[in-house]
This record gives structure tokens, C-alpha cells and sequence, in this order.
């Protein structure tokens, strides 16, 4: 079966009205933040931001599979010297729109350059809100797992008696651990922090993420040919990371300028672009 990739120009609040109801397996994206850019995308104020977006997340909602996720790379900024709380609160009001949050990652950004302000550090970070449409959703642990490392040639060496039970916390949470259970493991599972560096100088796009982000999204949660959306397009680099991944896309872009390059680049790759209206898998767009 072809792997396909489907773009679309316009804005996706208009675009994804076209499409039916439970035909994504993923979402992958990252919007304009709160007053970020405006000579871009013109620039939505933090107090507007949570109005500005409910009515896209409302048809991402329905166009997401019951089995799905949407992964939403986001940040807050300073505003008047305090943390903006408009992520915050576009989380509450997304719950009350149907939305499960049901976990957050961060992205560690390990190449971020230094600097100071007078009450505060650069940020080196970046959230990754995951949304559900239920609690019981297609997840993948073991293509993400990571080797041992270092830690356990030393904390494995020599056991105590509490290490091959499961031993209590001693803080009192409740939670224990049985630390023999990792005893001849090739690999575990990863934390919910990414360290990845940024990749925004070769993508002609401001605010590129780097292919690794979507690449472990992507592998934790879809399998072969599934249908990944990334309704704020871009630079394309998750339709082309799905692609490469074998499954199929649709990336939504307003910009034209970006739309055109991601056009090209895929014109030049040669890969199977999809034409609306087509048959996507089992689901046809209105």
C-alpha cells in the first residue's frame, strides 16, 4: 500500500470542517505562540489566545480517532515582567471542551544559547501537552525504549535485601520500587523529558522544530501506515518525518510561502502527494 502525503492551503479552522469525523491516529503540532510571530502569522495576544484556538481544537477533537492523540508543542511568555498563564488556561477550557490531558513532556533544548534578563534565565525548554479523546489509546512504549546506560553497571552490582522486594518509599507516597526487576534488561523506558537540539538554520521556517520531536511521537503512538495531521504545517517536517516513517500524512499551512516550499520539496522527493477528495484509506473527505 502507497504511503501518501496530503497538503492543503488555507486556514485549517475552514480546512479541517471538510474532513470526517475519527480519521487521525496522531496529532503533531506547534502553533504561533501568544504574540510570537507576528510578521509570520500576525500574532495572537495572550488574552485572546484560549478564544483564538477552542474552535480549532473543537474540530481537531472530532476529526481525531477515539484511539488517537494529539501531541501539542507549546510555551507561555514573560508578559509585564510575570509568566503568562494562557497555556494554562487553554488546557482547563480544552478540558471542558472533551479533552483528557493526559500527560505533559518537555522538550529540553540542549543547544540553547545563553542569556540573562534582570528576574530571570533563558528558557531551554518547551511543553508538549498530550490530549486524549479517552483513556484507553493506542501507545507503544517499547518503540521508544532506551539503552540501560552507566547507572546500571553500579546500581545493579550489588543488590540489598530491599532491592529485590518491592520496597516502600520513604517519604510515605505509597510508591515502591523492586530494583532487581531491571537485572539483565538491555533497555528501559525514557522519562517524559526530550533533549534534543534545535534545527531552525536549514528549514527556512522561523520556528522549525527538530525532526527528532515528531520521530518519537510518531513512533509512540502510530504504527505502519496510519494518518499523523499537523494542522499548522509549516516547514513540513512532520509530514516529511511521517513519510520517511511510512505513514500518511496531511499538513495544513495558511502561509502560501510555506505551503509552496513544502509544494516543492515534496515535488522533488517524489513522493505520492494526495489529492483531496480522494479515497484517504477507508475515510473520504466531504
Amino acid at each position: 500500500m502507497e504511503i501518501k502525503t496530503e497538503i492543503r492551503l488555507g486556514d485549517c479552522k475552514q480546512i479541517l470542517k471538510e474532513y470526517n469525523d475519527n480519521i487521525v491516529d496522531l496529532i503533531f503540532t506547534s502553533p504561533p505562540y501568544a504574540d510570537q510571530r507576528k510578521k509570520t502569522y500576525g500574532g495572537i495576544p495572550p488574552d485572546k489566545y484560549v478564544d483564538w484556538f477552542l474552535p480549532i481544537s473543537e474540530q481537531l477533537l472530532r476529526v481525531l480517532k477515539p484511539t488517537g492523540t494529539f501531541i501539542l508543542n507549546i510555551k507561555e511568555k514573560v508578559v509585564n515582567g510575570e509568566r503568562s498563564t494562557y497555556v494554562m488556561e487553554l488546557i482547563l477550557e480544552m478540558r471542558k471542551q472533551g479533552w483528557l490531558w493526559t500527560e505533559e513532556f518537555i522538550w529540553h533544548k540542549r543547544n540553547c544559547y545563553p542569556g540573562k534578563w534582570p528576574n530571570r534565565f533563558r528558557d531551554a525548554w518547551e511543553r508538549l501537552l498530550q490530549f486524549n479523546k479517552n483513556k484507553k489509546f493506542n501507545m507503544y512504549q517499547k518503540e521508544v525504549m532506551i539503552p540501560m546506560g552507566d547507572w546500571s553497571k553500579t546500581r545493579l552490582k550489588n543488590l540489598s535485601e530491599t532491592d529485590l522486594i518491592r520496597d516502600e518509599s520513604k517519604v510515605g507516597s505509597g510508591f515502591g520500587k523492586n530494583i532487581s526487576n531491571w537485572l539483565n534488561r538491555d533497555k528501559v523506558y525514557p522519562t517524559n523529558v526530550l533533549h534534543l537540539a534545535t534545527e531552525c538554520n536549514n528549514k527556512n521556517h522561523s520556528a522549525a522544530f527538530p525532526e527528532g520531536l515528531p520521530t518519537w511521537f510518531i513512533k509512540l503512538f502510530t504504527k505502519s501506515h496510519d494518518v499523523v495531521l499537523d494542522p499548522f504545517m509549516g516547514s513540513g517536517t512532520t509530514n516529511f518525518v511521517a513519510q520517511r516513517m511510512n505513514r500518511n500524512s496531511i499538513g495544513i499551512e495558511i502561509q502560501k510561502k510555506y505551503y509552496d516550499m513544502v509544494k516543492k520539496k515534496i515535488d522533488e522527493k517524489k513522493l505520492v502527494l494526495f489529492e483531496p477528495g480522494e479515497i484517504y484509506g477507508k475515510t473520504k473527505i466531504k
